[in-house]
């Protein structure tokens, strides 16, 4: 599994939009991507202009097919008018049972 977190720090007055921009392309990603696991939108428990998008991928190819498809690219034409990032903060492969015998 590829796995990463990354952060968004979005203009206050555009929470909201941003917000439902990345719930579609969760949902959109999750439902018709076959290799897209996880999406989860987060709120900064502190900072209420940050959030964070963690998302889990069957590999890095099927991370690279939602990068190169239609639903990423509707996300970054809109929320890059009001969102500064991503900023990665963690990203990698998950160590599994069988990695470890």
């Amino acid at each position: 599994m590829f796995q990463f977190l990354v952060s968004f720090t979005v203009q206050p007055d555009r929470r909201d939009e941003f917000v439902r921009a990345a719930r579609r392309t969760a949902r959109d990603s999750l439902a018709n991507e076959p290799g897209s696991h996880r999406f989860e939108v987060i709120a900064d428990e502190e900072n209420p202009d940050v959030f964070y998008l963690n998302e889990v991928y069957a590999d890095i190819d099927a991370f690279d097919a939602h990068a190169g498809g239609p639903y990423f690219a509707a996300f970054f034409a809109e929320a890059g008018t009001y969102a500064e990032g991503p900023t990665w903060l963690m990203r990698g492969h998950l160590i599994d049972d069988k990695a470890a015998a």
